[in-house]
């Protein structure tokens, strides 16, 4: 299903190109925007997790480093038959962790210097096991194209928007070309939105299932719920910069909204229903 998934966005992004291609150049446009998807594509597929990494200014660490995670992540790899992936950690004070990757022999494991303080050490062994459970659960490669996916619209919707403005790339008359400029500007109004709801279609149904695999993995649900009480907490009051074509990636939503109408256009379920479904009632 993950893999259907990667595809069909690949796919979405394919023809989203070349119909900005068509609309703004016509011929010209449509060549021009099946380049940028054929690079986007292949970008997208090998460098999707990179980019995500490089975007929060990840750095790799060694056994020696921080053994506290990797003896974590060791025993529980093993336990559930996964190499063993890269483990980063992102210079926040904001309590985060998101994995990302190709495919489990490509996986990389990120935490953030606000999680490695915040928590417990069952705590943290529930966050770095709901992690590896997207890695177990392959959808690592769908959260990081979605990613990348949610960007490339935005950027394309803006390029086509100035296009537009100084008469596309020569592939349409002016009579054609008629309104574009306003019809960039809707473009570049609903961009975002469909780029948001691209990450809402993937990301709330995979945390559900992260969390799951986590808690079955340690047999510790309530050290899972107790850590996302925790982030949630905590990351209301240490606010994390960051992408809103990133959030998706990460255990809570680093960019909050204020309840009620936000959260339908939450990229995460509401932790007290993650926290409910874990273990069956609320936290005291």
């Amino acid at each position: 299903m993950n893999t259907f998934k990667s595809t069909l966005l690949l796919v979405i992004l394919t023809l989203f190109l070349l119909f900005v291609g068509d609309h703004f150049g016509g011929r010209n446009g449509m060549i021009l925007a099946f380049v940028l998807s054929v690079a986007f594509n292949f970008g997208t597929y090998f460098f999707s997790d990179k980019l995500a990494l490089s975007m929060y200014r990840a750095q790799p660490v060694t056994k020696e480093q921080l053994p506290r995670v990797y003896d974590v992540v060791e025993r529980l790899s093993a336990k559930q038959n996964l190499p063993i992936p890269k483990i980063y950690v992102i210079p926040s004070e904001s309590p985060n962790a998101f994995a990302t990757g190709r495919n489990p022999k490509h996986a990389s494991v990120a935490v953030t210097h606000g999680i490695l303080n915040l928590l417990d050490d069952e705590e943290l062994e529930g966050v770095l096991a709901h992690e590896l459970g997207h890695v177990r659960n392959r959808d690592i490669l769908t959260s990081s194209i979605a990613a990348t996916l949610a960007g490339a619209i935005t950027m394309v919707a803006r390029m086509g928007y100035w296009a537009s403005l100084f008469g596309g790339y020569g592939g349409r008359d002016d009579r054609s070309r008629g309104g574009g400029g306003f019809t960039g500007l809707i473009m570049l109004i609903l961009a975002p939105i469909a780029a948001t709801l691209i990450q809402l279609a993937i990301s709330r149904s995979r945390e559900y299932e992260a969390d799951a695999t986590g808690a079955k993995e340690t047999g510790n649900p309530y050290a899972l719920a107790r850590a996302l009480q925790k982030l949630d907490n905590y990351s209301r009051r240490i606010p994390m910069e960051a992408s809103p074509t990133t959030a998706h990636l990460f255990i809570v939503a680093p960019l909050l909204g204020s309840g009620g109408f936000a959260n339908l256009f939450s990229t995460h379920p509401p932790i007290k229903e993650r926290i409910r479904r874990l273990i069956g009632r609320d936290l005291v």
